[in-house]
């Protein structure tokens, strides 16, 4: 893999993006993020059905060969998930968010928790009464990397989507922490299903889980207030609207490798500092032609790689093998997954409703609307060699399809069905 490989690849990205861009807005109209997916996953089929029916052209191989130089645990946990997460973040209103904290934390933390072990537990029966045999902690593992809703996708959707303003809070602030608690789970289960420590050193106990737990994510949400309260000192020192756009890039860039230095989780270190600097950075430390530069600019890294990620997704349709068994198992595993979601929304909603009501019709919105994206493609890409690998990349795929496509082109029914 050479770097003149790897400029072609972004190069053929970029152009197909605009490209399939250009096709969605003039004829299909779809979101954006399902319109790529969409004729991606056609392009990669076409290509699939040419290469069977004329295999000395080599379409499929062609494709593949694109596919593999592609590493998603690099290009997006380490490289594009970052910059998508501030972005989002920049625009959320830490004021409304904030009045929904208790809701959106219990989402974000025994939310995930309840859906990875109720996916993990019902894949479990699932795949052993198939006849499959896929250990307890891989299954675990399954429920962690699909629990958490990609706020790329989600974010995408809202925009298409009027909801009430507290709701939209919900959904928008949600995506963007439970994702890193996500990740943490996952790299903890894997730790154990690996029987190796979560940075490659030796197995890890029971009570040193709950320790690096606290660890990766309340040291993520300090070092991002820190680092965002540093640049937000900064920005308020200075009125030169390219160095400040240049400022917030390596706010972002530099707190996620620190992250990943000091073992803290990168995704809850950015979104912490997008939100400090999308209030009190745009309001208080920034001019008008500053704020204006630095929204438009984050709104164009926002639009380009979320182009590149859905892009990617609908490729990544070629490396997928599916036989009938490994079909049938993913096909019972989006409901159950859809279940689990339920719980995991539901349950923290309804214990913090004894206390308080919340927008009519919450529930069923916020479990259909936790779409799954690019972070659980990723995710499932990252593990080790295995012999369950192959299957869990399979049934994540399929999920993750079925929640852009389908979850995605009727969020609208449902909120028009159960918002009052």
């Amino acid at each position: 893999m050479d770097h003149i490989s790897l400029l072609n690849l972004a190069a053929l990205v970029v152009v197909l993006a605009a490209f399939f861009g250009y096709l969605n807005h003039r004829f299909l109209r779809l979101p954006p993020a399902i319109g790529l997916v969409v004729i991606a996953m056609i392009a990669s089929l076409v290509a699939i059905l040419l290469d069977q029916m004329f295999p000395g052209l080599g379409f499929g191989d062609a494709v593949r060969g694109a596919m593999r130089l592609v590493d998603f645990d690099d290009t997006l946990l380490k490289g594009m998930l970052g910059l998508l997460l501030f972005a989002g973040a920049l625009h959320v209103d830490m004021g409304i968010l904030f009045s929904r904290k208790w809701a959106i934390l219990s989402m974000a933390t025994i939310g995930v928790l309840i859906s990875t072990v109720v996916v993990g537990v019902a894949v479990y029966i699932l795949s052993n009464t198939l006849g499959f045999t896929i250990p307890f902690l891989y299954c675990l593992v399954f429920g962690a990397l699909i629990s958490p809703t990609d706020p790329v996708a989600v974010l995408g959707i809202l925009k298409t989507v009027k909801v009430p303003p507290e709701l939209k809070a919900k959904i928008a602030g949600e995506s963007l922490f439970n994702d890193g608690v996500g990740v943490v789970v996952f790299t903890i289960l894997v730790a154990l299903a690996t029987a190796t420590g979560p940075h490659g050193g030796d197995a890890i106990g029971p009570l040193s889980v709950l320790e690096l737990f606290l660890l990766e994510v309340g040291g993520g949400a300090f070092l991002g207030l820190a680092g965002g309260f540093i640049c937000y000192w900064a920005l308020r020192t200075i009125d030169e609207h390219n160095l400040e756009v240049l400022m917030t890039l390596a706010l972002v860039v530099g707190l996620y490798g620190l992250a990943g230095v000091l073992h803290f989780s990168g995704p809850i270190a950015v979104v912490c500092a997008g939100l400090l600097i999308g209030n009190q950075g745009t309001r208080h430390a920034m001019s008008e032609t500053t704020r204006d530069h630095v929204q438009k600019f984050w709104s164009l890294i926002d639009e380009i790689l979320n182009a590149a990620l859905f892009l990617l997704i609908g490729f990544e349709v070629v490396a997928i093998t599916f036989d009938r068994s490994i079909a049938a198992l993913a096909v019972l595993t989006i409901p159950l997954v859809i279940a689990a979601r339920f719980l995991g929304v539901g349950i923290p909603l309804r214990i913090l409703g004894l206390r308080r009501n919340f927008t009519t019709g919450a529930i069923p919105v916020l479990t259909w609307g936790g779409l799954r994206g690019g972070i659980s493609v990723a995710l499932v890409l990252s593990l080790p060699p295995s012999a369950h690998k192959e299957t869990l990349l399979a049934v994540t795929y399929a999920v993750v399809i079925f929640s852009i496509i389908v979850q995605g082109l009727t969020i609208k029914q449902v909120v028009r069905l159960f918002v009052k």
